[in-house]
Parts: structure tokens; sequence; C-alpha cells
């Protein structure tokens, strides 16, 4: 019987050296004739252990890593292909500790299959949720997903039913879902993993909102940065235009949809979505007033539903299991499961995906490991570069879109920032105003001059001219630029500046110069 060996292709494990690994397991295998074949799956998520190499035994897959290409002779010799001891064997997969933690729905798939096989996603439960779909009215699609309480994943939290039913009672004869995968926050990386290692999911999830709406035409725009995504994306809908999974009968269904993958050349700001249907439409990648809102007047001036990467892959399990099995999970308004990305310091970095509720300790501490460095955590960024600093104090936290905003904070794309105590927040302050000065689109003054401004207040401070006013100076800015900015890149740049001020008030009074020069 042939033996199957899975060495990821996903970006982080590349850059570990998944494809070293992966040809001197070929070389090996031919070396002593055995019958093996090398599947290149998706990254499970867990970081540290990457390159994770997988074997599937008659116990169940069996992980080794992190493995390197000097390792795998000796696996070899060990007998790894029967799932036998050696310093890397981690055990069955699903029972290493950060795994078995988890709640995967989003990602039940991700690290398990062949991204491009649609055996492999059908046996897996694959496209149940549009097999489903296809026999029923679009209201109810839309009812079945505003029931489960699913959020935009990508920052705001907004309704993803409500968004899907403005859409489709919005008139017009041509309405299009775009997919936001210009994930473009520091530390987040869950749209990457379900673009390279589950593909199907995503085309699955647009077809669903295709037909939920009445659009027959879909887009991914992502990232020139992200080569690995946009290949295997590419590949995986062709794949399914060919199967019949796209285009103008959605499974025999009768009903059209189709779509296509379109690159950005990688603006921060093309993330806000009416900077990404400009940057789609071919112009430049700035921000649109609103009203009108994009669900009327979106793409080309149609009705269009934007939403993230992984909102549109959490639909098929949705449509699959229902509304209440999904809402079954979560706290408050937070229904279903969020995909944690953590990362900076931290000992056991990578993605978890589990219900909302986890306190922010929980999440650094225990699953986390806390810092790689061993030195105490002094402060988490949670939500990327625009996300506040949250101290020790502040562990507290449910992970839950009401109780941070109710911290002064934000969960965003869920990415976590961990950082020990020898990090400067005065200089971490500047850096969120150097990134919004950086990525503005420059379209409104309060986050074009504002976050210039606020660099230069920040380098007054660090030098010790005029503490105090200077202080208060870079408050009002933040002041300005929240209330004033026409978008979240400057609306949301003040959350880490004053997280910063606030919590960390002593790394904002450096002695003067006048005293230090005394």
């Amino acid at each position: 019987m042939t033996i199957t060996i899975f060495v990821p292709r996903d970006a982080a494990a590349l850059a570990l050296g998944a494809d070293r690994v992966a040809t001197a397991i070929a070389r090996e295998i031919e070396t002593r004739g055995i019958d093996a074949r090398i599947v290149r799956n998706g990254s499970r998520g867990m970081h540290w252990l990457e390159p994770l190499v997988e074997v599937r035994t008659e116990k169940g897959r069996i992980a080794y890593g992190p493995v390197k290409p000097s390792d795998v002779p000796s696996l070899f010799e060990a007998g790894f292909l029967q799932g036998a001891d050696h310093p890397l064997c981690r055990g069955r997969t699903k029972e290493i500790p950060f795994l078995a933690r988890q709640t995967r729905l989003t990602f039940a798939r991700c690290g398990v299959t062949d991204p491009l096989s649609l055996d492999d996603y059908r046996h897996y439960q694959g496209m149940k949720g549009l097999e489903k779909a296809v026999t029923m009215q679009s209201a109810d699609i839309v009812q079945q997903v505003t029931d489960s309480g699913l959020r935009g994943r990508g920052g705001a939290g907004f309704p993803t039913g409500i968004k899907w039913k403005t859409v489709l009672e919005a008139p017009g004869a041509q309405k299009y879902i775009v997919c936001n995968a210009d994930e473009g926050d520091s530390g987040t990386f869950a749209d990457r993993m379900i673009m390279e290692g589950d593909p199907f999911v995503l085309i699955e999830g647009m077809a669903i909102a295709g037909l939920a709406t009445g659009a027959t035409k879909g887009f991914i725009y992502t990232r020139s940065e992200y080569p690995h995504a946009i290949e295997t994306m590419t590949a995986a809908v062709e794949i399914a235009r060919k199967a019949g999974i796209l285009g103008p009968s959605v499974l025999g269904s009768g009903k059209a949809f189709d779509m296509e993958v379109r690159v950005g050349a990688g603006a921060y700001v093309c993330g806000e979505e009416t900077a990404l249907l400009n940057s789609l439409e071919g112009k430049r990648g700035i921000v649109r007033a609103k009203p009108p809102l994009p669900a009327l007047q979106g793409f080309l001036g149609r009705p269009t539903v934007v939403n993230n990467v992984i909102s549109l892959a959490s639909v098929p399990v949705i449509m699959d299991r229902g509304a209440a099995f999904y809402r079954d999970f979560g706290m408050g308004r937070s229904r279903g499961t969020i995909p944690i990305q953590v990362a900076g310091n931290i000992k056991y970095g990578g993605l978890f995906e589990t219900a909302f509720g986890l306190t922010l300790g929980e999440i650094v501490d225990d699953i986390g490991g806390g810092t790689a460095s061993g030195r105490p955590v002094r402060a988490v960024q949670v939500g990327g570069p625009l996300g506040a600093y949250f101290p020790r104090a502040l562990f507290d936290t449910p992970f839950d879109y009401e109780a941070f905003a109710a911290k002064d904070g934000l969960i965003g794309h869920a990415g976590i920032t961990v950082f020990d105590d020898t990090v400067d927040m005065l200089k971490q302050a500047r850096f969120a105003m150097e990134f919004c000065a950086v990525e503005s689109c420059g379209k409104c003054t309060p986050c074009r001059i504002g976050s210039t401004r606020g660099v230069e207040t920040a380098d007054k401070i660090a030098q010790g001219i005029e503490p105090q006013k200077n202080r208060e100076l870079l408050a009002d800015l933040c002041n300005t630029m929240k209330f004033g900015s026409l978008c979240a890149l400057g609306g949301f740049t003040p959350y880490p500046v004053l997280s910063a001020m606030n919590h960390f008030p002593e790394d904002f009074s450096p002695a003067p110069i006048a005293e230090a020069a005394e």
C-alpha cells in the first residue's frame, strides 16, 4: 500500500525550508525504493513546528517537526513511515495540545487535505453547504446567515447577514461579490492560510454569497506580496469551473456564478473596502466618501457585497450544519469561532481557532506560552498596527467585540502581537503615526497631515522638549484624527497611540533636555 507523507507548501513552512525537506524526502524514497507519495498540504498553523511533516499510518497521522533536510535520513532510519519514535516525533497530530484545544470550523481542513484536490475537499465535508444553498431561495440563505450571528471577520464586525440582505434587496441587473483578501495587518496570516491551504472553502463561500444576493460575478482581491496564495487560488478557481461548481449553472442548478482573482499593488489602505473597489476598477486606491454604501453602489456603481476571507469561508459550515449550530459557539453578540493569529515575541506562535470568549491572558500565557525570550510580557497589541496596546492589567478581557470596545480596543482581524518588557512604548506610538503617514492615501487632511505631525510630536517628547505640552498636543492630534478621518486608517491610528500613552505613561516622560544636560 502506498504510504502518504504530508509536507506543507504554506508560505510560512516554505520560509522555513519546507521545499528542501520535501526534496530530501523524495530523494530518500527513490533511493530506498519505497512505495510512497508526498502531498503538499497547507499548514496546521503551529509555526514553531514548521516544517511539520506528517505520515498517514494505521494509528492516524503522526507528526514530526520542525524537520530540517539533514534530519530526513534519520527519520527514515527510525521508521517514521510507520509512525515510529524519533526525537522530532510529536505523536498523533490532532492530539498535539495546541491543536487539541481548538474548535476548528472554518479551518477544519486546513493542513489536512491536498489544497487542490476536490476529492479531498468533498471527503472532508466540503461542498455540502453549497449543495444545500442551490436548493434554497435567496432570502432563506440570507436569513440563515443572519440567524447564525456571523459578523465580519475583517475588522469592523458588521453583521454579515444584514449586508447580504441590503444587496439582495437593492435594485440592479448586475451585482457582485468582492472578497477582501488584502491582508495587510502585521502579525496576521489567516486569510493567506485559507487561500493556500483550503481554497475551495472560500470559493464555496463566495458562490453561496452569490446565490444569496443575486450576484453572478465575484472577485478575490489580494496583494502582490502573496504569490503562493495567488497561484493556489487561481488554480482552484479553474478546477472549480471545470467541475461545474462555478459557471453558468452552479452544481447544475441553472443559477450562475463565476469568479476570478485580482492582484493589488500592496497598499495598506486598499484593505478599506472603498479604496479596494477603486483599485479593482483600475483607479488609484483612495478612499471614497460614504454614502453611498458599497452594498448599494459598489464595484462599477453596482450593488456589491464586500466581505473578508474568513467571513466568506465561515459560510459553508453555517449552511451545512445550520445557524443554531454555529450560533451556539461564542458569547454575547460575538458568535461562532474566530481564528486568532498569535505572533511577535511568543513561544508558541501560530493560528488558534476557538469560540469567542477566551481571555487575553489565556491566549497569551496559556496557549501562546508567554514570550519566546523568556522575559515578562509587557504589552500585547490586538487588531494589527491600528489596534490598542493592552497591559497585563487588562489580560482578563474576554476575546469579544464589545468587551474589547469597552476597554478602548478592537479585535480587528484577530491578530495578536506580543512584546516583552524591553519594548519602548513611545517608539511604538511613534511607529503607529509613521505607519499611518506612509500608508495614507492622502485624501483627507486629518490622516495625511495629522499622522505627520504626530511623528514630529513623538520625536519632541523623546527628546525631552516641553514633554507635557507635546503629550497634550499628541492626544489632541489623536482626537482630531479619530473623529475627522474619512476611513479607519486615520480613525484607528489613535488606538495604539492613546493606549500606549494611557497604559505606559512612564515611557512618555523622558528627562527634559535641560535636566539631562546637568
